[in-house]
């Protein structure tokens, strides 16, 4: 019989490439993750791991194990967590993970709702910018996700999450539950000062030979896609995640820029003015969870209290 443990340092050796370095991750012995696997080995019946050397890899057989672990680990927290709830010893735990932006404008409201609804209710909080948020939900990691996609990436497959806006998009997010939120549309910022900051609207073509200040690594391909939709190509002289940076060297007459408005909601643009900008794009932020753990009561707590948040 393969035990849920020994999957967790399956995946543990899959994704740090040793024994040692597993062991440091889920805090026990090297000579422990060696016995777990030695016992996870021989409840499959084959080898899953080759070892040359320092180096370890995943045989074909441990592949499609670690494949199928994060369902099978996670299906088993949300039986733990419903059952838990069904019998009245304890709310329940959720581990949420969200991009910054979401996380000081969304997420403090919903928790707040959530915690004063259920105040039995555990969560955690990690900061993560999609894909890599959706990849922790997917490999267990997290409960939900707070996500975003931009409309008009059209690349890949339909949104099954119901509810939605029809959106088409390079994520592919039909194995998870997708409760959309809201649709956040980018806006312009420019220097009190700049000859376009009194304009009701502008045309992203206006802005061609401007110096810009770009967002995060998703961020800038939009903006590049944008702006070559547009017919230029943007020159981008600072680069930074942190938005509120973003809005510093903008206010500071250094560039101008595009961001969401729930990143320009966070933060006061002090030296710099917002202004419409055309044609409009906007991404959809998004609350995702995997299948099983929408069953779970806190998990789909949560869920609500996100969607009441943005709908504010």
């Amino acid at each position: 019989m393969i035990e849920a443990r020994h999957l967790r340092v399956l995946r543990a050796v899959a994704a740090t490439g040793s024994f040692s370095a597993a062991a440091r991750e889920l805090g026990c012995t090297q000579p422990a993750v060696s016995q777990q696997m030695k016992a996870l080995e021989s409840s499959a019946g084959t080898p899953l791991l080759i070892r040359t050397g320092r180096e370890m890899r995943l045989t074909q057989a441990g592949e499609a194990l670690v494949r199928h672990a994060a369902g099978i680990l996670a299906g088993l927290t949300a039986a733990e967590e419903e059952v838990a709830a069904i019998a009245g010893l304890r709310a329940g735990r959720v581990r949420l993970v969200s991009f910054p932006s979401g996380s000081s404008t969304l997420v403090p409201t919903a928790l707040a709702a959530l915690r004063a609804a259920h105040p039995g209710t555990r969560v955690s909080l990690v900061e993560a910018e999609p894909p890599r948020s959706v990849e922790m939900l997917r490999e267990g990691d997290c409960d939900v996700a707070l996500a975003f996609r931009y409309e008009g990436r059209r690349e890949a497959s339909q949104d099954k999450g119901g509810g939605g806006r029809g959106v088409q998009a390079t994520e592919d997010w039909d194995d998870l539950v997708v409760r959309p939120l809201l649709a956040d549309r980018l806006v312009g910022l420019v220097p009190e000062g700049h000859r376009l900051a009194k304009s009701d609207a502008v045309s992203i073509g206006e802005l061609a030979d401007e110096p810009w200040i770009a967002g995060c690594p998703r961020c800038r391909r939009q903006l590049v896609e944008v702006c070559e939709g547009a017919g230029f190509t943007p020159r981008i002289d600072f680069a930074t995640d942190d938005y509120p940076a973003v809005i510093g060297l903008v206010g500071a007459g250094l560039g101008v820029a595009v961001l969401p408005e729930l990143a320009i909601e966070s933060v006061r643009p002090k030296g710099a003015r917002t202004v419409t900008v055309e044609p409009a794009v906007q991404r959809e932020i998004v609350a995702l969870t995997l299948p099983d753990l929408a069953q779970v009561p806190a998990v789909a707590a949560t869920l609500d209290h996100l969607a009441r948040a943005a709908a504010r």
